[in-house]
């Protein structure tokens, strides 16, 4: 749908000009005489672009701006000035309009301008949509569990974030150490400014001061031009050291001084930078015994570690399985054009015994490839990777006392009777009982033999 604008003018000649030469153009457009006319058209009609004279009877343009950004703060402007009123087109610019009109009107270069203001209002749209779409991404609410491991998580996130403390989160890799520290962030009051991620091991020894804190032009051999580091782009925002273990111990003194002072310092510079940056750290070793062990610095230790955040394994919080499950599922039918219902029972099981060394991540890979390969509308243990396939699924326990004691010894004396090859005095024997009592058993229990 094309633009609609409003031209308001008290010189019928421009108003009309300007109307004809926009509607060729392809877009909707009305006129008004004054600003008490266009007020009154902006309370019954949606406009994107008010183009309005400043110098007119009864209510002029900056005026007119004023009360339109009352009632329609969406709308955009423009202006139509003469020389002498220059002045005033300068006012209505810190008033938010997006650019002035010099008469007499120069048709080619008012197209040219309008285009670039709806090019700009896109652009800033679009903006808007993605940072709304990226903090809905990384709320809270979109973390998956209701274990109460996790609950005590999102509470943690929730009070964290509106502080400005730095924050270590601990846990096995899988864990989703990333995801907590985007959430912490995009429910900070920083949430509009940047997100920067680096792994730490990932990043070579001897280039990992110039990574953090930047460099500056010949500093040292292949620094062929300035470079800003990791804390000034992330100026303002979040700074999350992923595996900040891997940090090696000559450069932790000066991570610690630029978490303390807030200054860094370039390579091949002496002139300490201001920068304004939250930590969030993460690590999958123990730092404590990191620090025992000389290996990591005591006081960078409680300067990263103000809260500490420990994420639960996989196998601590077994009851968000089926939750995760179908969350991955969701996500890779819609990425791979699938419709699977879900898991059968035994292929629950199986992912509920099983030991996820790699934790969520691995569990993600096995949805992802359950999907692909799934002939039916319900992944089966046959659509698992063998080690999975192979996992032992013990049977479900009955709740009352004498049937969880009868199941006990149907299997307990069907195991002695498999182990002795059905030779029954021999089973009798090792059960401790008559061999009338374990025809007695096998009768009772309906134990094949």
């Amino acid at each position: 749908m094309s633009a609609k604008i409003l031209i308001v003018d008290d010189e019928q000649t421009i108003r009309e000009a300007l109307s004809l030469i926009l509607k060729e153009e392809g877009y909707q457009t009305e006129v008004a005489k004054d600003g008490e006319e266009a007020l009154a058209k902006i309370r019954e009609n949606n406009y994107d672009l008010v183009i309005t004279d400043l110098k007119m009877p009864r209510m002029g343009g900056i005026e007119l701006m004023e009360q339109i950004k009352r009632l329609a703060p969406r709308t955009s402007f423009m202006i139509i000035t003469a020389y002498a009123s220059l002045e005033s087109a300068v006012q209505a610019l810190r008033l938010g309009a997006f650019d002035y009109l010099m008469k007499p009107l120069d048709f080619d270069d008012v197209i040219i301008r309008i285009k670039r203001l709806f090019e700009h209002r896109h652009l800033v749209d679009e903006n808007e949509f993605l940072r709304r779409e990226v903090q809905e991404k990384f709320s809270v609410s979109n973390i998956i569990g209701e274990s109460p491991p996790m609950k005590e998580i999102f509470r943690l996130i929730e009070k964290v974030a509106k502080t400005k403390g730095n924050v270590l989160i601990t846990g096995k890799s899988g864990t989703g150490k990333e995801l907590v520290a985007r959430a912490i962030h995009y429910n900070s009051p920083r949430k509009n400014r940047k997100f920067v991620a680096i792994n730490c091991g990932a990043i070579v020894d001897n280039l990992m001061e110039s990574e953090l804190f930047g460099h500056r032009k010949g500093s040292f051999t292949g620094a062929i031009r300035d470079k800003e580091g990791y804390f000034k782009v992330a100026d303002g925002g979040t700074l999350f050291l992923d595996e900040v273990g891997e940090i090696p111990l000559h450069l932790q003194v000066k991570l610690l001084r630029a978490i303390e002072t807030g200054e860094i310092i370039p390579v091949g510079d002496t002139n300490p930078i201001k920068v304004d940056v939250r930590i969030i750290a993460a690590t999958n070793r123990d730092l404590e015994k990191e620090v025992e062990a000389g290996r990591f610095r005591e006081d960078l230790y409680y300067r990263l570690n103000v809260i500490e955040i420990k994420l639960p394994s996989l196998d601590q919080r077994k009851e968000d399985i089926p939750l995760l499950v179908n969350h991955f599922l969701e996500k890779y039918n819609r990425e791979l054009n699938r419709n699977i219902r879900g898991v059968d029972e035994e292929t629950m099981k199986i992912l509920l015994n099983y030991q996820w060394k790699g934790g969520i991540r691995e569990l993600e890979n096995v949805i992802e490839r359950a999907v692909i390969l799934c002939e039916n509308d319900l992944i089966t243990k046959e659509d698992l990777p063998p080690n999975l396939a192979r996992v032992n699924v013990p049977p479900d326990r009955p709740v009352k006392l004498k049937e969880a004691v009868a199941q006990f010894e149907r299997e307990h004396i069907a195991d002695i009777l498999q182990k002795t090859l059905g030779d029954k005095e021999e089973a009798a024997k090792l059960l401790g009982i008559s061999l009338s009592s374990l025809y007695r058993k096998i009768d009772e229990l309906k134990i094949q033999t």
